[in-house]
């Protein structure tokens, strides 16, 4: 895990989820499982809320390839989530068709960030609903 990384988990947990710089947006802590090693990843994501799910996005800023965490979730669909105070287990699910571009284009809408990171690849970013187990 990077430094940087390391850091906004620190804050996230001292701070109820909060995080320092990342006021546009709510920020949720994945626990994957690795695909290859068995090994828990953390990963700090933007989300947004979809009725009673999570959604977060494997954007990584418009990077040519999927975020390592994604291909875990897709091996290992179990996956926790601690949300604030809170930590409970979800089943991770890729969106597909009408569901991910009503979802997508929301997100881009609400955050106009994502949108840069669409034009930046040429990949289609994968968007994860985190389903309460």
């Amino acid at each position: 895990m990077s430094d940087y990384n390391t850091k906004i988990i620190e804050q996230f947990r001292a701070n109820d989820g909060k995080v320092e710089g990342f006021d546009a947006f709510e920020m949720l802590l994945l626990h994957t499982t690795g695909a290859k090693t068995g090994a828990e990843r953390v990963n700090p994501l933007a989300f947004r809320r979809e009725g009673g799910d999570l959604v977060v996005f494997g954007s990584v800023a418009g990077a040519p390839k999927h975020p390592a965490w994604y291909h875990n979730l897709v091996t290992n669909p179990a996956v926790t989530v601690e949300l604030g105070t809170e930590t409970y287990e979800a089943t991770a699910r890729v969106a597909k068709g009408d569901e991910r571009t009503r979802i997508w284009e929301a997100q881009k809408a609400e955050v106009p960030q994502f949108a840069e990171y669409e034009q930046k690849t040429d990949r289609e970013i994968p968007v994860i609903v985190l389903e309460r187990a």
